[in-house]
Protein backbone atom coordinates (compact mmCIF):
# COMPACT_ATOMS: atom_id res chain seq x y z
CA UNK A 1 0.00 0.00 0.00
CA UNK A 2 2.61 2.44 0.70
CA UNK A 3 4.29 2.04 -2.65
CA UNK A 4 0.67 2.41 -4.07
CA UNK A 5 0.45 6.02 -2.39
CA UNK A 6 3.94 6.92 -3.71
CA UNK A 7 2.78 6.39 -7.29
CA UNK A 8 -0.62 7.52 -6.66
CA UNK A 9 -0.21 11.46 -6.91
CA UNK A 10 0.72 11.88 -10.52
CA UNK A 11 -2.90 9.77 -11.26
CA UNK A 12 -5.12 11.44 -8.84
CA UNK A 13 -4.18 14.85 -8.31
CA UNK A 14 -6.03 17.61 -9.63
CA UNK A 15 -6.74 20.42 -8.43
CA UNK A 16 -10.16 21.14 -9.20
CA UNK A 17 -11.16 18.00 -6.96
CA UNK A 18 -12.53 17.92 -4.50
CA UNK A 19 -11.12 16.20 -1.40
CA UNK A 20 -13.90 12.80 -1.23
CA UNK A 21 -13.13 12.28 -5.06
CA UNK A 22 -9.12 11.52 -4.79
CA UNK A 23 -10.46 9.47 -1.62
CA UNK A 24 -12.85 7.90 -3.70
CA UNK A 25 -10.51 6.89 -6.41
CA UNK A 26 -7.95 5.84 -3.60
CA UNK A 27 -10.23 3.60 -2.16
CA UNK A 28 -10.63 1.99 -5.28
CA UNK A 29 -7.12 1.36 -6.11
CA UNK A 30 -6.22 0.54 -2.94
CA UNK A 31 -9.30 -2.21 -2.75
CA UNK A 32 -8.99 -3.33 -5.68
CA UNK A 33 -5.64 -5.34 -4.94
CA UNK A 34 -7.31 -6.83 -1.50
CA UNK A 35 -10.64 -7.97 -4.30
CA UNK A 36 -7.81 -9.80 -6.53
CA UNK A 37 -6.30 -11.14 -3.19
CA UNK A 38 -9.41 -13.75 -3.09
CA UNK A 39 -10.38 -13.44 -6.90
CA UNK A 40 -6.40 -14.75 -7.47
CA UNK A 41 -5.88 -17.24 -4.27
CA UNK A 42 -8.81 -19.05 -5.18
CA UNK A 43 -7.75 -18.67 -8.96
CA UNK A 44 -4.33 -19.89 -8.55
CA UNK A 45 -5.49 -22.96 -6.12
CA UNK A 46 -8.02 -23.68 -8.85
CA UNK A 47 -5.82 -24.21 -11.37
CA UNK A 48 -2.26 -25.13 -9.42
CA UNK A 49 -3.77 -27.64 -7.28
CA UNK A 50 -6.91 -28.56 -8.36
CA UNK A 51 -5.68 -31.78 -10.47
CA UNK A 52 -2.98 -32.70 -7.50
CA UNK A 53 -5.96 -32.65 -5.00
CA UNK A 54 -8.16 -34.78 -7.24
CA UNK A 55 -5.32 -36.99 -7.85
CA UNK A 56 -4.98 -37.26 -4.64
CA UNK A 57 -8.60 -38.54 -3.84
CA UNK A 58 -7.84 -41.34 -6.57
CA UNK A 59 -9.69 -39.53 -9.57
CA UNK A 60 -8.22 -39.82 -13.46
CA UNK A 61 -6.79 -36.84 -14.87
CA UNK A 62 -10.19 -37.16 -17.30
CA UNK A 63 -12.15 -36.87 -14.21
CA UNK A 64 -10.36 -34.22 -12.93
CA UNK A 65 -10.40 -32.28 -16.45
CA UNK A 66 -14.28 -32.49 -16.38
CA UNK A 67 -14.32 -30.79 -13.17
CA UNK A 68 -12.42 -27.83 -14.31
CA UNK A 69 -14.44 -27.53 -17.70
CA UNK A 70 -17.95 -27.68 -16.10
CA UNK A 71 -16.51 -24.82 -13.92
CA UNK A 72 -15.43 -23.16 -16.90
CA UNK A 73 -18.68 -23.98 -18.76
CA UNK A 74 -20.73 -22.40 -15.80
CA UNK A 75 -18.49 -19.50 -15.81
CA UNK A 76 -18.66 -18.62 -18.98
CA UNK A 77 -22.62 -18.29 -19.69
CA UNK A 78 -22.55 -16.55 -16.16
CA UNK A 79 -20.47 -13.80 -17.48
CA UNK A 80 -22.81 -12.82 -20.15
CA UNK A 81 -25.92 -12.92 -18.32
CA UNK A 82 -24.30 -11.31 -15.37
CA UNK A 83 -23.07 -8.43 -17.65
CA UNK A 84 -26.52 -7.58 -19.05
CA UNK A 85 -28.09 -7.86 -15.61
CA UNK A 86 -25.53 -5.20 -14.55
CA UNK A 87 -25.73 -3.15 -17.24
CA UNK A 88 -29.59 -2.92 -16.50
CA UNK A 89 -29.68 -2.67 -13.27
CA UNK A 90 -26.15 -1.27 -11.83
CA UNK A 91 -25.43 -1.93 -8.07
CA UNK A 92 -21.45 -3.26 -8.81
CA UNK A 93 -21.06 -3.72 -4.93
CA UNK A 94 -23.99 -5.79 -4.33
CA UNK A 95 -23.07 -7.79 -7.09
CA UNK A 96 -19.51 -8.04 -6.07
CA UNK A 97 -20.67 -9.08 -2.45
CA UNK A 98 -23.02 -11.56 -3.60
CA UNK A 99 -20.40 -13.33 -6.02
CA UNK A 100 -17.59 -13.24 -3.09
CA UNK A 101 -20.43 -14.87 -0.93
CA UNK A 102 -21.23 -18.16 -3.52
CA UNK A 103 -17.02 -18.40 -4.12
CA UNK A 104 -16.41 -18.02 -0.57
CA UNK A 105 -19.35 -21.15 0.46
CA UNK A 106 -18.68 -23.25 -2.91
CA UNK A 107 -14.70 -23.08 -2.82
CA UNK A 108 -14.85 -24.09 1.10
CA UNK A 109 -17.08 -27.26 -0.32
CA UNK A 110 -14.68 -27.95 -3.10
CA UNK A 111 -11.41 -28.84 -0.65
CA UNK A 112 -13.99 -29.92 2.14
CA UNK A 113 -14.50 -33.26 0.87
CA UNK A 114 -17.55 -34.78 -1.32
CA UNK A 115 -20.40 -33.01 0.82
CA UNK A 116 -23.40 -34.83 -1.12
CA UNK A 117 -21.49 -38.15 -0.95
CA UNK A 118 -21.38 -38.78 2.83
CA UNK A 119 -25.48 -37.29 2.50
CA UNK A 120 -26.43 -40.43 0.05
CA UNK A 121 -23.57 -42.56 1.27
CA UNK A 122 -22.34 -43.27 -1.90
CA UNK A 123 -18.93 -44.27 -3.34
CA UNK A 124 -19.46 -44.05 -7.00
CA UNK A 125 -16.60 -42.49 -8.84
CA UNK A 126 -19.22 -40.76 -11.05
CA UNK A 127 -20.71 -39.48 -8.53
CA UNK A 128 -18.36 -38.15 -7.08
CA UNK A 129 -17.31 -36.06 -10.51
CA UNK A 130 -20.81 -35.09 -10.28
CA UNK A 131 -20.43 -33.57 -7.27
CA UNK A 132 -17.45 -31.83 -7.51
CA UNK A 133 -18.41 -30.63 -10.79
CA UNK A 134 -21.87 -29.15 -9.39
CA UNK A 135 -19.51 -27.25 -6.60
CA UNK A 136 -17.26 -25.92 -9.47
CA UNK A 137 -19.78 -24.25 -11.26
CA UNK A 138 -21.01 -22.70 -8.45
CA UNK A 139 -17.60 -21.18 -7.53
CA UNK A 140 -17.22 -19.59 -11.30
CA UNK A 141 -21.03 -18.37 -11.11
CA UNK A 142 -19.60 -16.58 -8.31
CA UNK A 143 -16.33 -15.72 -9.67
CA UNK A 144 -18.05 -14.31 -12.78
CA UNK A 145 -20.28 -12.07 -10.51
CA UNK A 146 -17.57 -11.22 -8.82
CA UNK A 147 -15.01 -10.41 -11.57
CA UNK A 148 -17.35 -8.19 -13.95
CA UNK A 149 -18.52 -6.04 -11.44
CA UNK A 150 -15.05 -4.75 -10.93
CA UNK A 151 -13.94 -5.02 -14.03
CA UNK A 152 -16.63 -2.98 -14.81
CA UNK A 153 -15.99 -0.33 -12.27
CA UNK A 154 -12.67 0.72 -13.52
CA UNK A 155 -14.88 2.31 -16.67
CA UNK A 156 -17.33 3.87 -14.92
CA UNK A 157 -14.70 5.37 -12.63
CA UNK A 158 -13.18 7.74 -14.93
CA UNK A 159 -13.48 8.33 -19.13
CA UNK A 160 -9.83 8.77 -19.20
CA UNK A 161 -7.98 5.81 -21.00
CA UNK A 162 -4.62 7.18 -19.37
CA UNK A 163 -6.25 7.02 -15.85
CA UNK A 164 -7.98 3.31 -16.58
CA UNK A 165 -5.00 1.59 -17.57
CA UNK A 166 -3.03 3.10 -14.60
CA UNK A 167 -6.03 1.85 -12.88
CA UNK A 168 -5.64 -1.94 -14.51
CA UNK A 169 -2.06 -1.60 -14.33
CA UNK A 170 -2.92 -1.61 -10.31
CA UNK A 171 -5.01 -3.85 -10.29
CA UNK A 172 -2.72 -6.29 -11.67
CA UNK A 173 -0.07 -5.37 -9.78
CA UNK A 174 -1.55 -6.50 -7.06
CA UNK A 175 -3.11 -9.94 -8.59
CA UNK A 176 0.45 -10.17 -8.23
CA UNK A 177 1.20 -9.35 -4.70
CA UNK A 178 -1.83 -11.65 -3.88
CA UNK A 179 -0.10 -14.72 -5.96
CA UNK A 180 2.89 -14.31 -3.79
CA UNK A 181 0.20 -14.18 -0.80
CA UNK A 182 -0.90 -18.10 -2.00
CA UNK A 183 2.80 -19.28 -1.87
CA UNK A 184 3.24 -17.55 1.60
CA UNK A 185 0.37 -19.34 3.09
CA UNK A 186 1.03 -22.48 1.61
CA UNK A 187 4.84 -21.93 2.98
CA UNK A 188 3.35 -21.57 6.83
CA UNK A 189 1.00 -24.44 6.53
CA UNK A 190 3.71 -26.89 4.99
CA UNK A 191 6.08 -25.73 7.82
CA UNK A 192 3.45 -25.90 10.50
CA UNK A 193 2.33 -29.38 9.47
CA UNK A 194 3.98 -32.30 7.99
CA UNK A 195 2.66 -34.76 4.89
CA UNK A 196 3.01 -37.97 5.90
CA UNK A 197 0.40 -39.29 4.34
CA UNK A 198 -1.73 -39.08 1.81
CA UNK A 199 -4.91 -38.13 4.31
CA UNK A 200 -2.15 -35.60 5.79
CA UNK A 201 -1.30 -34.07 2.60
CA UNK A 202 -5.34 -33.72 2.08
CA UNK A 203 -5.40 -32.01 5.18
CA UNK A 204 -2.29 -29.34 4.14
CA UNK A 205 -4.29 -28.42 1.27
CA UNK A 206 -7.28 -28.09 3.10
CA UNK A 207 -5.85 -25.41 5.84
CA UNK A 208 -4.48 -23.76 2.66
CA UNK A 209 -8.02 -23.15 0.93
CA UNK A 210 -9.65 -22.02 4.29
CA UNK A 211 -6.93 -19.50 5.28
CA UNK A 212 -7.14 -18.33 1.76
CA UNK A 213 -10.82 -17.89 2.04
CA UNK A 214 -10.85 -15.87 5.28
CA UNK A 215 -7.96 -13.85 4.45
CA UNK A 216 -9.88 -13.16 0.91
CA UNK A 217 -13.08 -12.50 2.76
CA UNK A 218 -11.82 -10.28 5.36
CA UNK A 219 -10.23 -7.88 2.53
CA UNK A 220 -13.72 -7.85 0.27
CA UNK A 221 -15.47 -6.57 3.53
CA UNK A 222 -13.00 -3.81 3.41
CA UNK A 223 -13.26 -3.15 -0.26
CA UNK A 224 -17.11 -3.40 0.50
CA UNK A 225 -16.82 -0.98 3.04
CA UNK A 226 -13.91 1.95 1.61
CA UNK A 227 -15.51 2.16 -1.85
CA UNK A 228 -18.02 4.00 -3.10
CA UNK A 229 -20.76 2.81 -5.89
CA UNK A 230 -20.68 4.69 -9.35
CA UNK A 231 -23.28 6.14 -9.97
CA UNK A 232 -25.15 8.18 -12.44
CA UNK A 233 -24.50 12.33 -12.53
CA UNK A 234 -26.82 14.43 -14.52
CA UNK A 235 -24.65 15.72 -17.07
CA UNK A 236 -23.31 12.06 -17.69
CA UNK A 237 -26.76 10.42 -17.86
CA UNK A 238 -26.78 9.70 -21.85
CA UNK A 239 -23.52 7.83 -21.17
CA UNK A 240 -24.60 5.34 -18.50
CA UNK A 241 -27.96 4.75 -21.08
CA UNK A 242 -28.36 0.88 -21.57
CA UNK A 243 -25.71 -0.14 -24.73
CA UNK A 244 -27.89 -2.91 -26.91
CA UNK A 245 -26.33 -5.77 -27.78
CA UNK A 246 -26.26 -5.40 -31.39
CA UNK A 247 -24.49 -2.10 -31.36
CA UNK A 248 -21.47 -4.16 -30.28
CA UNK A 249 -21.49 -6.94 -32.73
CA UNK A 250 -21.34 -3.91 -35.47
CA UNK A 251 -18.28 -2.49 -34.55
CA UNK A 252 -15.18 -4.47 -35.96
CA UNK A 253 -13.33 -3.36 -33.00
CA UNK A 254 -15.21 -5.23 -31.10
CA UNK A 255 -14.26 -8.97 -32.43
CA UNK A 256 -10.67 -7.72 -32.47
CA UNK A 257 -10.21 -7.03 -29.06
CA UNK A 258 -12.18 -10.06 -28.24
CA UNK A 259 -9.43 -12.20 -30.06
CA UNK A 260 -6.56 -10.24 -28.01
CA UNK A 261 -8.42 -10.88 -24.96
CA UNK A 262 -9.14 -14.58 -25.52
CA UNK A 263 -5.82 -15.18 -26.85
CA UNK A 264 -3.94 -13.29 -23.87
CA UNK A 265 -6.39 -14.90 -21.38
CA UNK A 266 -5.14 -18.83 -23.17
CA UNK A 267 -1.58 -17.72 -22.50
CA UNK A 268 -1.61 -16.94 -19.22
CA UNK A 269 -3.92 -19.51 -17.72
CA UNK A 270 -2.80 -22.80 -19.82
CA UNK A 271 0.98 -21.66 -18.99
CA UNK A 272 -0.23 -21.12 -15.40
CA UNK A 273 -1.57 -24.53 -15.05
CA UNK A 274 1.09 -26.20 -16.37
CA UNK A 275 4.19 -24.32 -15.34
CA UNK A 276 5.04 -26.74 -12.10
CA UNK A 277 4.44 -29.73 -13.51
CA UNK A 278 6.89 -28.53 -16.56
CA UNK A 279 9.36 -27.81 -13.72
CA UNK A 280 9.31 -31.07 -11.78
CA UNK A 281 7.71 -33.74 -14.22
CA UNK A 282 9.58 -32.53 -17.12
CA UNK A 283 13.20 -30.64 -16.08
CA UNK A 284 13.44 -32.54 -12.93
CA UNK A 285 14.30 -29.83 -10.88
CA UNK A 286 14.44 -29.55 -7.29
CA UNK A 287 11.33 -29.33 -5.05
CA UNK A 288 12.00 -25.77 -4.20
CA UNK A 289 12.15 -24.41 -7.89
CA UNK A 290 8.05 -25.39 -8.42
CA UNK A 291 7.36 -22.27 -6.13
CA UNK A 292 10.55 -20.24 -6.75
CA UNK A 293 10.07 -19.89 -10.17
CA UNK A 294 6.40 -18.57 -10.04
CA UNK A 295 7.83 -16.25 -7.64
CA UNK A 296 10.14 -14.79 -9.67
CA UNK A 297 7.36 -14.76 -12.63
CA UNK A 298 4.99 -12.85 -10.17
CA UNK A 299 7.62 -10.30 -9.31
CA UNK A 300 8.29 -9.35 -12.58
CA UNK A 301 4.86 -8.60 -13.76
CA UNK A 302 4.04 -6.64 -10.18
CA UNK A 303 7.53 -4.32 -11.22
CA UNK A 304 6.46 -4.26 -15.12
CA UNK A 305 2.91 -3.22 -13.83
CA UNK A 306 3.75 -0.25 -11.67
CA UNK A 307 6.05 0.87 -14.15
CA UNK A 308 3.18 0.83 -16.78
CA UNK A 309 1.30 3.02 -14.68
CA UNK A 310 3.66 6.08 -15.25
CA UNK A 311 3.33 6.21 -19.53
CA UNK A 312 0.55 8.17 -20.83
CA UNK A 313 -1.19 5.59 -22.89
CA UNK A 314 -3.01 5.98 -26.51
CA UNK A 315 -4.10 3.18 -28.71
CA UNK A 316 -0.53 2.93 -30.35
CA UNK A 317 1.24 2.65 -27.36
CA UNK A 318 -1.24 -0.12 -26.59
CA UNK A 319 -0.10 -1.74 -29.36
CA UNK A 320 3.39 -1.60 -29.34
CA UNK A 321 3.78 -2.76 -25.65
CA UNK A 322 1.42 -5.86 -26.64
CA UNK A 323 3.40 -6.34 -29.70
CA UNK A 324 6.27 -6.57 -27.23
CA UNK A 325 4.93 -8.75 -24.51
CA UNK A 326 3.66 -10.91 -27.29
CA UNK A 327 7.09 -11.76 -28.90
CA UNK A 328 8.71 -11.87 -25.78
CA UNK A 329 5.93 -14.62 -24.82
CA UNK A 330 6.89 -16.29 -28.56
CA UNK A 331 10.39 -16.66 -27.55
CA UNK A 332 9.73 -17.89 -24.00
CA UNK A 333 7.66 -20.85 -25.33
CA UNK A 334 10.05 -21.78 -28.08
CA UNK A 335 12.74 -22.07 -25.44
CA UNK A 336 10.20 -24.06 -23.12
CA UNK A 337 9.91 -26.32 -26.43
CA UNK A 338 13.49 -26.75 -26.88
CA UNK A 339 14.79 -26.80 -23.15
CA UNK A 340 16.87 -29.80 -22.39
CA UNK A 341 17.02 -31.21 -18.70
CA UNK A 342 20.77 -31.16 -18.34
CA UNK A 343 20.57 -27.07 -18.25
CA UNK A 344 17.37 -26.59 -16.44
CA UNK A 345 18.62 -23.67 -14.52
CA UNK A 346 17.99 -21.61 -17.80
CA UNK A 347 14.27 -21.89 -16.78
CA UNK A 348 15.03 -18.81 -13.85
CA UNK A 349 15.96 -16.67 -16.50
CA UNK A 350 13.10 -17.54 -18.91
CA UNK A 351 10.64 -17.16 -16.15
CA UNK A 352 11.72 -13.41 -15.73
CA UNK A 353 10.64 -12.74 -18.63
CA UNK A 354 7.56 -14.54 -18.85
CA UNK A 355 6.76 -12.11 -15.74
CA UNK A 356 7.42 -9.38 -18.21
CA UNK A 357 5.63 -10.78 -21.08
CA UNK A 358 2.68 -11.64 -18.93
CA UNK A 359 2.37 -7.81 -17.56
CA UNK A 360 2.71 -6.35 -20.85
CA UNK A 361 0.14 -8.69 -22.84
CA UNK A 362 -2.68 -8.68 -19.61
CA UNK A 363 -2.69 -4.85 -18.80
CA UNK A 364 -3.04 -3.75 -22.43
CA UNK A 365 -5.20 -6.15 -23.63
CA UNK A 366 -7.67 -5.46 -20.58
CA UNK A 367 -7.44 -1.52 -21.38
CA UNK A 368 -8.45 -2.30 -25.19
CA UNK A 369 -11.70 -3.16 -23.59
CA UNK A 370 -11.84 0.16 -22.01
CA UNK A 371 -10.86 1.79 -25.71
CA UNK A 372 -13.31 -0.15 -27.18
CA UNK A 373 -16.04 0.99 -24.07
CA UNK A 374 -14.89 4.49 -24.32
CA UNK A 375 -17.84 6.67 -23.29
CA UNK A 376 -20.16 3.96 -23.57
CA UNK A 377 -20.87 2.94 -20.22
CA UNK A 378 -24.31 0.95 -20.39
CA UNK A 379 -22.76 -1.71 -22.00
CA UNK A 380 -18.99 -1.98 -20.03
CA UNK A 381 -20.35 -4.76 -17.78
CA UNK A 382 -21.69 -6.61 -21.24
CA UNK A 383 -17.88 -6.10 -22.60
CA UNK A 384 -16.14 -7.50 -19.87
CA UNK A 385 -18.82 -10.57 -19.51
CA UNK A 386 -18.62 -11.07 -23.48
CA UNK A 387 -14.94 -11.33 -23.82
CA UNK A 388 -14.76 -13.51 -20.39
CA UNK A 389 -17.39 -15.93 -22.00
CA UNK A 390 -15.00 -16.84 -24.56
CA UNK A 391 -11.77 -16.68 -21.91
CA UNK A 392 -13.54 -19.01 -19.86
CA UNK A 393 -15.15 -21.71 -23.02
CA UNK A 394 -11.88 -21.57 -24.59
CA UNK A 395 -9.34 -21.94 -21.52
CA UNK A 396 -12.21 -24.51 -20.12
CA UNK A 397 -11.59 -27.14 -23.13
CA UNK A 398 -8.31 -26.12 -24.36
CA UNK A 399 -7.13 -27.54 -20.15
CA UNK A 400 -9.66 -30.48 -21.06
CA UNK A 401 -8.18 -31.39 -24.20
CA UNK A 402 -4.38 -31.17 -23.02
CA UNK A 403 -5.62 -32.78 -19.63
CA UNK A 404 -7.16 -35.98 -21.49
CA UNK A 405 -4.20 -36.54 -23.02
CA UNK A 406 -2.13 -36.65 -19.86
CA UNK A 407 -1.72 -39.92 -18.06
CA UNK A 408 -3.10 -40.27 -14.62
CA UNK A 409 -1.49 -43.45 -13.52
CA UNK A 410 2.36 -43.65 -12.44
CA UNK A 411 4.50 -44.76 -15.00
CA UNK A 412 8.44 -45.08 -15.23
CA UNK A 413 10.24 -42.36 -17.09
CA UNK A 414 11.85 -43.96 -20.04
CA UNK A 415 13.20 -40.67 -20.58
CA UNK A 416 15.19 -40.20 -17.90
CA UNK A 417 18.15 -40.87 -19.53
CA UNK A 418 17.26 -38.42 -22.19
CA UNK A 419 17.87 -34.67 -21.55
CA UNK A 420 14.84 -33.48 -23.64
CA UNK A 421 11.86 -34.89 -24.73
CA UNK A 422 8.51 -33.70 -25.63
CA UNK A 423 5.18 -33.90 -23.25
CA UNK A 424 1.37 -32.70 -22.78
CA UNK A 425 3.04 -30.30 -20.15
CA UNK A 426 5.77 -29.05 -22.29
CA UNK A 427 3.04 -28.22 -24.88
CA UNK A 428 1.50 -26.53 -22.57
CA UNK A 429 3.50 -24.62 -21.25
CA UNK A 430 5.72 -23.77 -24.60
CA UNK A 431 3.50 -24.29 -27.67
CA UNK A 432 0.00 -23.11 -26.52
CA UNK A 433 1.40 -20.07 -25.03
CA UNK A 434 3.92 -19.09 -27.81
CA UNK A 435 0.64 -20.18 -31.37
CA UNK A 436 -1.61 -18.14 -29.08
CA UNK A 437 0.69 -15.20 -28.29
CA UNK A 438 2.18 -15.00 -32.23
CA UNK A 439 -1.78 -14.61 -33.61
CA UNK A 440 -2.47 -11.73 -30.88
CA UNK A 441 0.21 -9.92 -32.01
CA UNK A 442 -1.04 -10.58 -35.91
CA UNK A 443 -4.18 -9.32 -34.67
CA UNK A 444 -3.26 -6.26 -32.72
CA UNK A 445 -1.18 -5.12 -35.63
CA UNK A 446 -4.16 -4.75 -37.53
CA UNK A 447 -6.07 -2.59 -34.97
CA UNK A 448 -7.40 0.77 -35.43
CA UNK A 449 -7.03 2.39 -31.88
CA UNK A 450 -7.41 6.44 -31.04
CA UNK A 451 -3.68 7.82 -31.05
CA UNK A 452 -4.58 10.77 -28.48
CA UNK A 453 -2.83 10.84 -25.60
CA UNK A 454 -5.22 12.76 -22.95
CA UNK A 455 -3.41 13.92 -19.54
CA UNK A 456 -4.39 11.70 -16.20
CA UNK A 457 -7.95 12.09 -15.49
CA UNK A 458 -8.08 15.57 -17.09
CA UNK A 459 -11.96 14.63 -16.71
CA UNK A 460 -14.34 14.44 -14.24
CA UNK A 461 -14.52 11.20 -12.07
CA UNK A 462 -18.01 9.69 -12.84
CA UNK A 463 -18.82 9.27 -9.21
CA UNK A 464 -21.33 11.32 -6.82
Amino acid sequence: YCFLLVHLPPLVFNPNWSLPKVKLLLNFVKFSSPKSLVATLLFSFLFFFFFFFFLLLLFFCRDAAIVMLSGQVADGFATVFVGELIDRFGHFKIWHAAGSLLVAISFSSVFGGCLPCTIFHSESLTFETVSYSMFAAIFNIGWAATQVSHMAMVNCITLNSTSRVALTSSRNAFSMVANLGLYGIALVVFGVSKADTKENTETQYRWIAYLCIAVGCCFVVIFLMGTKEPRRINRRESSRARTPWAYWFRKILYYQVAMVYLLTRLVLNVSQAYLAFFVIDDLKMAQSAKALIPAIIYICSFVVSVMLQEIPWNGKRLKAYYCAGGIIWIFCGVSVLLLPRNINSFMYVISVFIGIANALILVTAISMQSVLVGSELGGCAFVCGSLSFLDKMSCGLALYILQSHQSASPQVDVNMKQSYYISVTRYGLGLVPAVCSFIGVLVTYFMELDSTILKPLCQPLLLE
